[in-house]
């Protein structure tokens, strides 16, 4: 009964490359090679690569986000009458990663990602505020066909990674993608009812069979067949490595709570490890500005899909995991399982991996 389920679901929400713009920054080698690889295995169509002309940053300004980036993505979508067809956008390593600005639950601060996804809405004359959270009408929508005018809004990924060839072997395993192998849930974090509820929520929403669970303080590790995965990440006090050392299947997805793990996808020195503190003394065994964990870490150890936070987001802005490892599951794309579960947009929230992933 459970297979039936999966295949009529799966049917039900499949996509195509033809639904899907790939963003690339002229000015990347890197972002060239990965839209033109992501374009030739997804048979995604010349017109829906969107070439832009930007500097490579990872942190920008809002002008230069407004000025380049919006305005040339805004332009192609406009101009090749594609603003109702596309439904994912799919930035690449090489376009901006971070809109700088003022922190806090009203700040402009915001991932360049979730900025995006607001253009359909742009395109049709609706306006945003520039500051703190737009919700997400797509949100827990669980039952609902994403589709326009229904959701105005786009579903943003970003093919991203460490290095070329990661992305490549990502986008490669996306493909490969099966039904099958642990989700793997680890409360051992902090005391927060919360996040451990929604923990806990999403192991009784997933088979029983196909779960491990742990509510230690042991942080899980060195498991086999792992296809997707939720936790406290670095907020775990007991994590203190980088690297779950995981054997993570073809279409394997993850999600954490932590702040600042989509930050950078610049590589750390093999040297670095997690468990530093925020506090001023231990500042110098940070890197890229933060003691936490990186989404990138899990992609390079062999994920295929991953969330993350490119400044502070508040636990009731992350990924909820009730929400996100039930759709993927049930047979929703990588796209539309993070977006589900995702409550707000013009935020902090990036999504790593190939919006057309799904399990088969």
């Amino acid at each position: 009964m459970v297979s039936i389920f999966i295949l009529l679901a799966t049917s039900a929400f499949a996509q195509t490359g033809q639904d899907v713009m790939v963003v690339v920054n002229a000015k990347s080698d890197a972002s060239r090679q990965i839209g033109d690889y992501y374009a030739k295995k997804r048979g995604v169509p010349a017109t829906n690569v969107c070439s832009i002309q930007t500097i490579t940053n990872e942190e920008i300004t809002r002008a230069v986000f407004e000025n380049d980036v919006v305005r040339q993505v805004r332009e192609c979508l406009v101009s090749r009458k594609l603003t109702e067809k596309i439904l994912y956008i799919a930035t690449t390593l090489g376009v901006p990663l971070k809109i700088m600005g003022s922190n806090g639950v009203n700040g402009d601060a915001a991932s360049v990602d979730s900025e995006l996804t607001l253009l359909y809405g742009q395109i049709k004359g609706q306006k945003y505020p520039t500051a703190g959270i737009v919700d997400n009408p797509f949100y827990r929508q669980r039952e609902t066909k994403f589709s326009h005018p229904l959701f105005p809004m786009y579903l943003v990924t970003r093919l991203a990674a460490y290095d070329v060839g990661e992305v490549k072997a990502m986008i490669d395993r996306s493909l490969a993608a099966k039904n099958r192998g642990k989700f793997v849930i680890d409360l051992s974090g902090p005391d927060d009812v919360g996040g451990n509820d929604w923990l806990r929520n999403a192991a009784i929403l997933l088979p029983e069979n196909r779960v491990v669970m742990d509510e230690t303080v042991k942080v899980l590790s060195e498991l086999k067949d792992v296809i997707g995965y939720a936790s406290w990440g670095s907020n775990d006090k007991s994590r203190k490595k980088r690297f779950l050392h995981f054997q993570w299947l073809p279409g394997a997805i993850m999600t954490e709570f932590v702040s600042s793990n989509g930050r950078t996808f610049a590589r750390p020195p093999d040297s670095w490890e997690l468990g530093a503190s925020w506090n001023i003394i231990d500042r110098p065994k940070w890197f890229a500005g933060s003691p936490q964990s990186l989404s990138a870490d899990y992609i390079h150890e062999g994920a295929t899909g991953a969330s993350g936070h490119v400044y502070e987001p508040y636990l009731h802005l992350n990924p909820r995991p009730d929400i996100l490892l039930p759709a993927y599951f049930k047979g929703r794309n990588l796209a539309e399982s993070y977006y589900l579960s995702i409550p707000g947009l013009s935020w902090q929230n990036i999504v790593i991996g190939d919006p057309l992933c799904r399990l088969q």
